[in-house]
């Protein structure tokens, strides 16, 4: 059986954003490093929160429209992307009351723990923290 990661949304905006003159270039290079490693026995799992976060994180960055949905487009053909149910909703309310984690970062564990996944891949969240016996939260840029 395949090891389950999810992967938040902030590691595909800073492999998407470059610009060698930005502060976070360096975060870019890891982020494409990143993203290379996975393979044939890791499935990669992301919710849809996580293509509207990097949507609207790529507007805001004034990226173009069609550039997004394309990159978009490519990134639905190669990771698997699972819905937002109301039990996910409801599983967030729990991890945030006893995590204190924002309202969104709540669905993000709550979409992973939900689909089985042992790691969380994120920037925002506590590195090396251990939700549920099941998850662990690992920064990639430590």
């Amino acid at each position: 059986m395949k090891d389950k990661v999810f992967i938040d949304t902030n590691i595909f905006v800073y492999a998407f954003l470059d610009s060698e003159k930005n502060a976070d270039h360096a975060k870019h290079l890891k982020a494409v490093d990143f993203l290379k490693v996975f393979h044939s026995d890791t499935e990669v799992i992301i919710s849809a929160q996580v293509l509207s976060e990097y949507y609207s994180a790529l507007l805001k960055n004034k990226i173009a429209d069609n550039e997004i949905q394309q990159s978009l487009q490519q990134l639905v053909s190669a990771i698997d992307v699972v819905s937002l149910s109301k039990k996910t909703v409801i599983d967030s309310f729990v991890i945030r009351n006893r995590f204190h984690y924002s309202y969104w970062d709540s669905l993000i564990i709550a979409s992973a723990l939900e689909h089985d996944c042992i790691v969380l891949y994120s920037e925002d969240m506590q590195h090396d923290q251990i939700i549920q016996e099941q998850l662990r939260i690992i920064n990639p840029f430590k």
